[in-house]
């Protein structure tokens, strides 16, 4: 580990030395590319000059602890030694889990797929209640949210809303919410007060880009028609929503929320790559060893991952054993607690080499 951290700080005193020089400060390509290289490992060679100080600290005080004679020295030798080592652990630890393989797809943006389940008119609802959720949820982070395309029921719920969210770390923070959503609660239909079950599922797809995934022009089927709002009815004279078939995958973006066919037609298609790389990176997950599904699950987005029980007002992750019993408080976007328990289980698996 030392040998690779030696050879990362080598890397990042070389690439300042090369943004300084007048050839280079001058190619705005290259200023970027070297830039965006260094912030990548600006962080763990931060840890690791503090990790040698502390190392080379750790070291001084055991030469001044053998040559002392004075008992109260000693004893502050001591104290200050056994602080030392604590903190030498301390980053030790965040430079093993800042060397972990990075998922690629990070730090792009996201685009969310929020579909109703089993359970008619409430799993619509639920549907509603998981959107606003996570549109609160990226509020709180400072994050862009833009509906891409949605089937509103007339109630304050969706059959389907899809929408992307923008933002650093985006794809990192909500990749783990893909899969089955439970909702437990009575109905305000229900006159008996029985407790009813409903589902939606999440999918949660990292925006691809141009460069990432090659699609043919003569592969597409593309579509115009109206605009729809609620119940069905044609909201504008014009028809400006798009439709994209990829007739290979048979895989489908609609986008309408746009009032120009043009932006319409760019965010279906930013859909349809993100919808396709996934497919892609789908089948290579399902090639993987059966030891390697075992440990993390299948990815099956018909996977319960948490229940929602608004009678027990309890919130539960089933992959990490983690309960909430405020739910209202979860509802409003306060997700941080199961999204850092999913990342420190991802964590946790990486250290072990699963």
């Amino acid at each position: 580990m030392l040998d690779r951290l030696q050879a990362l700080k080598g890397r990042f005193a070389e690439i300042e030395e090369m943004l300084a020089r007048p050839e280079i400060a001058t190619d705005h390509e290259r200023v970027q590319e070297l830039a965006k290289e260094r912030s990548s490992i600006d962080g763990i060679v931060t840890i690791f000059n503090e990790y040698s100080d502390v190392t080379q600290q750790l070291k001084e005080a055991r030469a001044m602890l053998r040559e002392s004679h004075e008992d109260d020295l000693k004893a502050l030798v001591q104290e200050e030694m056994s602080s030392l080592d604590g903190r030498k652990q301390q980053l030790d630890e965040e430079l093993r889990l800042a060397l972990l393989p990075k998922d690629i797809n990070d730090d792009k943006d996201v685009i969310m797929e929020i579909r109703a389940g089993t359970g008619g008119d409430e799993a619509a609802l639920f549907a509603g209640d998981l959107y606003r959720m996570y549109a609160r949820y990226a509020l709180a982070k400072e994050w862009g949210v833009d509906v891409i395309d949605s089937s509103p029921t007339g109630i304050g719920g969706f059959k389907e809303v899809v929408f992307g969210v923008k933002g650093k770390g985006a794809f990192s923070r909500l990749k783990h919410e893909s899969g089955g959503h439970r909702v437990q609660r009575v109905p305000t239909t229900e006159t008996q007060g029985r407790v009813h079950t409903s589902a939606a599922t999440v999918a949660v797809l990292p925006e691809a880009e141009e460069v990432e995934v090659d699609i043919d022009p003569s592969d597409l089927r593309i579509d115009i028609f109206h605009a729809s709002g609620h119940g069905g009815q044609n909201v504008q004279k014009v028809a400006t929503a798009v439709r994209i078939i990829h007739i290979p995958t048979g895989i489908v973006a609609i986008c309408q929320d746009e009032r120009s066919q043009l932006k319409n037609k760019q965010r279906a298609m930013g859909v349809l790559r993100s919808r396709i790389l996934d497919r892609e990176v789908s089948r290579q997950q399902a090639e993987m060893a059966a030891s390697r599904r075992s440990q993390v699950g299948t990815g099956d987005r018909s996977e319960k991952v948490r229940t929602y029980n608004f009678p027990q007002n309890r919130v539960t992750d089933h992959r990490i054993g983690i309960t909430s019993h405020n739910l209202e408080r979860i509802l409003m976007g306060d997700l941080d607690q199961f999204i850092d328990g999913l990342a420190t289980q991802e964590q946790a698996r990486l250290l072990e080499g699963g």
